[in-house]
């Protein structure tokens, strides 16, 4: 028995002592729980699959056109949404099933407070990041003062920023260093020396897609990441340690939805040596570059305002067309015909364009695409998906708080990482009213990955949402013993495909598709932005828009993939 399996078998048995202890003792003062799923139309997800598994459904009622097809309302649909305005294009309609847009980047608000149902920060971006630097602008997120960006401080995120339950108690950061030894120590830093050396021999960029080139998509050495496990690379380096290998197993959790066993080196550097490098305790931290943008809806409150301009409808009158399912994609010599079933009308829609942008998930693509291309075809069966799930757990009051550093907007438990447990974030923490945060209600966002569980899209969808609120419960029963107590109402959010896994081969074939370069992108665009030319899956009608091109899911990433298709699709 190795020391961390005690460890862990020692956590997971005092845990549930715990949490059993906690509830038994309050079962009878507390009212039940109310809570349930919410935010994703899974049952709208299935009507498709039988309907694409069938090859049938209703004849169309109606016939619509447009200049160009969004399929996808996502972030990266929400991008290729706003390139078409500025590149001058108005008629365009964006199809997306969910009653709102944003993909896993949406926001909600529950019994009146905003939080987030899922992606709830976004770094700082580098100058690798344009259009995303460029999107911040204009939302007067940054502007130069005296000859240097600033962003705005209200929306950076508030100090404290994150801490870890580690040891029986609180300490600031997340990396486990309270009573850690000089063992341990070291490893943390061979590890940071490890990350300079490969950013030294081939430059890392946040989108990745930023250094993929015809002559040269992926270096040597990122190759020889890209080729094997997270895990087996630190094996090979001699990087054992439990408490390093449990952060950066986290981390992997965390960005990719699985861990190092299962994402490739290339990942599991990529996550440090494209942002901030990796710090072992005592060395010097760029904070500037470490800055993170959130908000109490995170990134909800950024897609709220890509869609707000599309004048939101389901039945006519704007480009954003919520509550609909894309059935079929079919491209023609002449035009795109897009079939879709509009959700308000219970009634299917025929819809032609000379273009098309499919900003949809890879896997779904596939099956609504006629005659796909063959990239399409070969992403669909190298790519995999990883579930996961959201709770928002209201509480009436502050909760009692461990010893040691002082509540943080995210808040990590080191725990047995096959729980896929990601701890949580305080959606009160970016309140400007700091009364109202530390003595009034919030919610808290609590994040669990399931990409380990060989059966977790199949638990997502069979599990009562009272499971997961107790498991969520329970987990966090461990450092806030009065939770149960606290707790007025748990909502659930289910993702059974929330982001692709970034595994061993993914990046070498996917930074060889779409590489070819368009002569007639514009310019410059109606707010002054230089339109550059970026990497996008095309066909001669269609043009491919997701962060799964990227293989893994972030907003740079799926920003980015969808401004380039939509000046694809200006371009005509």
């Amino acid at each position: 028995m190795t020391p961390w399996t005690l460890q862990r078998r020692q956590f997971v048995a005092g845990a549930a002592a715990l949490a059993t202890a906690t509830l038994a003792g309050c079962d009878r003062a507390m009212p039940p729980l109310e809570g349930g799923f919410t935010g994703i139309g899974m049952a709208r997800g299935h009507q498709l699959r039988e309907w694409l598994a069938r090859g049938t459904w209703p004849e169309p009622a109606v016939v619509r056109r447009a200049q160009v097809i969004i399929a996808g309302g996502g972030v990266a649909g929400l991008a290729a949404a706003r390139a078409l305005r500025l590149a001058g294009v108005q008629d365009f309609a964006l199809l997306e099933l969910e009653d709102t847009a944003g993909g896993n980047s949406r926001g909600t608000a529950v019994n009146g407070l905003a939080c987030p149902q899922g992606a709830h920060y976004l770094p700082v971006p580098g100058d690798d990041a344009r259009e995303v630097q460029d999107l911040l602008e204009e939302l007067g997120l940054r502007q130069r003062v005296a000859g240097r960006w600033q962003y705005d401080e209200r929306h950076l995120c508030h100090s404290p920023q994150e801490r870890l339950y580690f040891e029986g108690e609180w300490q600031e950061g997340l990396l486990p260093v309270q009573g850690v030894g000089e063992a341990t120590l070291a490893q943390y830093r061979r590890f940071a020396q490890a990350v300079e050396r490969e950013s030294k021999a081939a430059r890392f960029a946040m989108p990745a897609l930023k250094l993929w080139t015809a002559r040269r998509p992926l270096a040597p050495s990122q190759q020889a990441l890209d080729a094997m496990t997270f895990a087996a690379w630190l094996a090979h380096e001699g990087l054992d340690d439990a408490h390093l290998r449990w952060y950066l197993d986290y981390c992997c959790r965390d960005d990719y939805g699985a861990g190092a066993d299962r994402v490739s080196a290339w990942a599991g550097i990529h996550y440090f040596a494209s942002r901030h490098g990796f710090h072992a305790p005592g060395e010097a931290v760029d904070e500037a570059r470490e800055s993170v943008l959130t908000w109490p809806e995170g990134n909800g409150w950024i897609t709220r305002r890509l869609a707000e301009p599309l004048a939101n409808t389901a039945n006519g009158g704007g480009q954003l067309r919520t509550g609909t399912s894309v059935l079929r994609i079919t491209e023609g010599r002449h035009g795109v015909e897009v079939d879709a079933f509009n959700h308000a009308t219970d009634s299917v829609e025929r819809w032609q364009a000379p273009r098309c942008i499919v900003a949809l998930p890879v896997f779904v693509a596939a099956r609504v695409v006629q005659n796909p291309p063959a990239f399409l075809t070969g992403a669909a069966q190298r790519l995999s998906w990883a579930p996961w799930l959201v709770a928002n757990i209201h509480i009436h009051s502050p909760l009692t708080d461990r010893p040691g550093a002082a509540p943080a907007w995210d808040n990590v438990l080191y725990a047995d990482p096959t729980a896929g447990g990601l701890g949580y974030v305080n959606a009160g923490h970016q309140r400007l009213d700091t009364r109202a945060t530390l003595a009034g209600p919030t919610v808290l966002t609590y994040y669990q990955a399931l990409g380990d569980r060989a059966d977790g899209r199949q638990q997502l969808a069979t599990q009562p949402w009272q499971h997961w609120a107790d498991a969520a419960l329970a987990a966090l029963a461990v450092p806030h013993p009065d939770l149960r107590q606290r707790a007025t109402r748990v909502d659930i959010t289910r993702y059974g495909h929330a982001m692709s896994i970034p595994t061993p081969g993914l990046q070498r074939f996917l930074s060889q598709i779409g590489l070819e370069r368009r002569s007639l992108m514009p310019k410059v665009l109606s707010n002054g932005e230089r339109a550059a030319w970026l990497p996008a899956p095309t066909t001669a009608r269609l043009a491919f828009a997701h962060a799964d091109w990227s293989g893994y899911s972030v907003f740079e990433e799926a920003f980015t993939r969808g401004h380039g298709a939509g000046l694809v699709a200006a371009a005509g």
